[in-house]
């Protein structure tokens, strides 16, 4: 085994002041930071990406701001479903629209409307009638949001 030279204390106690390593053996301080300050560097980035995760799967993977539910509905004839639903919403004094679907016996969509929710203390019941191409036998929420298109927000609606 080969021995290190080190300096002695001047003081002459027998401890090690600074040890003398050999040129070139275990690199210099400065790229010790370098590799310090890399290793930080990316537990940070990593930190940040993890956290841009965590958001987008929560905005994603968590509890809708709306829920919709279907009550009941009724075939009035061979071309029109009255649906009336069950709407609750995370923020209930804005505006909602939500899409009901219309089905016929074999399931293909007969029927299809956009219907505005309005601002309400709480949950909110809306009926419609929605019209459909053949004899409808049930019908369902689709899903809401809370983008109204502008022509089911303006209070009159154009004719013509």
């Amino acid at each position: 085994m080969g021995h290190r030279r080190t300096r002695r204390d001047p003081k002459g106690s027998g401890h090690v002041a600074d040890p003398q390593l050999p040129e070139g053996r275990y690199g210099s301080r400065a790229r010790k930071r370098s590799n310090r300050l890399l290793r930080w560097s990316l537990s940070a980035v990593a930190l940040v990406v993890s956290v841009g995760v965590a958001l987008v799967a929560y905005s994603n993977l968590g509890s809708a701001p709306i829920e919709a539910n279907r009550l009941t509905y009724q075939a009035l004839d061979d071309n029109s479903l009255r649906i009336t639903l069950e709407v609750r919403r995370d923020f209930p004094q804005r505006p909602a629209v939500c899409v009901v679907r219309a089905r016929s016996l074999d399931g293909t969509e007969t029927g299809r409307k956009e219907i505005l929710v309005p601002p309400s203390e709480g949950t909110a019941h809306p009926v419609t009638v929605v019209t459909t191409s053949a004899p409808p036998v049930s019908g369902n929420v689709h899903g809401c949001s809370y983008t109204v298109p502008e022509y089911l927000s303006t209070p009159t609606r154009p004719s013509g």
